[in-house]
């Protein structure tokens, strides 16, 4: 697996788990704990955004020039399995 992939699955997991940490939170508004940890994964995902960002272009066709979005390899350009 190439660096950008696992970055990218680094910025899925933790969009995941900040997504059910949202949910939860809807739940229980009060739980301290969990918003803070929320707020922990918030800054941790715009980290990991930044990075990936910085190295491979945008992650969506809203944060480019438009034209950057159509200058990334897509997932089909790149050949074989890197390891």
């Amino acid at each position: 697996m190439s660096h950008r992939e696992k970055l990218l699955r680094r910025v899925s997991a933790v969009q995941f788990a900040l997504w059910e940490l949202h949910l939860y939170l809807n739940t229980h508004p009060s739980d301290m704990e969990a918003l803070s940890l929320h707020e922990q994964y918030e800054m941790k995902l715009a980290k990991l955004k930044t990075e990936f960002e910085e190295k491979y272009g945008p992650l969506t066709p809203i944060q480019g020039e438009g034209i950057d979005w159509l200058k990334n390899p897509w997932p089909w350009d790149v050949e074989g399995d890197e390891k």
